[in-house]
């Protein structure tokens, strides 16, 4: 199932807007995520799909001294973010962030012991392409969890990040609303995540929704 008009990445001028409204949600939503994960998986090597400012493969190394996370975004401005932010954090290498396309991973077969997504499948033109990218790279028994639409946005205090916006992100809001108003996106229903799944490899999977976010969990 495609969708033709869709940017796949955050282009660069969109880049703060979205780094700063991550950073005000990792008490709110991205803490909640890594303590999930963690409670399943306390050793071994994630790789995290779209990971933006790389908050997420973060806070589940800070949760795991036995977990090592790899992150990808297609996003150079965001990748570099992300790298600052894990070098704040002193994780000691455990955590890394490199450009990518989860559409075609940088990673040999039964690489991962997890694969996670927040917030990236409903943007992509041929989301079953990235699922069978997911499949390849995990493990025989592991697990892919993806989150869309993510609660990001329903977990954020929107006054505090409008107020934290410089004139020249301001100015980028606004074009970034224009652009939702000519190409909204949405999130896929139940029914429609059903097909993506059952033109991928993946046979066994739960789907879970919660708050207008679905939780899909993938084995392989």
């Amino acid at each position: 199932m495609k969708r033709l008009i869709l940017i796949e990445r955050i282009p660069g001028p969109f880049a703060s807007l979205y780094e700063k409204a991550t950073r005000l949600a990792v008490e709110t939503y991205y803490s909640q995520v890594a303590r999930e994960v963690v409670s399943f998986l306390r050793a071994g090597r994630i790789l995290d799909l779209g990971t933006g400012p790389g908050v997420l493969p973060i806070e589940i190394a800070k949760r795991a001294p036995s977990l090592s996370v790899d992150g990808i975004d297609l996003s150079p401005r965001l990748i570099g973010m992300a790298r600052k932010n894990a070098s704040r954090a002193c994780l000691g290498g455990r955590v890394r962030f490199e450009i990518g396309d989860a559409a075609h991973i940088h990673a040999g077969e039964k690489a991962y012991d997890m694969v996670i997504s927040t917030g990236m499948l409903h943007m992509l033109k041929d989301p079953t392409n990235i699922l069978r990218e997911s499949h390849r790279v995990l493990k025989p028994g592991r697990e892919a969890w993806i989150y869309d639409p993510a609660r990001i946005s329903s977990q954020l205090n929107m006054k505090k990040w409008r107020d934290s916006l410089t004139v020249q992100e301001r100015v980028a809001l606004l074009l970034f609303k224009l652009y939702a108003r000519i190409h909204p996106s949405r999130g896929y229903e139940k029914e429609e995540l059903v097909s993506i799944i059952r033109e991928s490899p993946f046979k066994t999977y739960w789907i879970r929704e919660d708050k207008g976010e679905i939780k899909l969990r993938l084995k392989k």
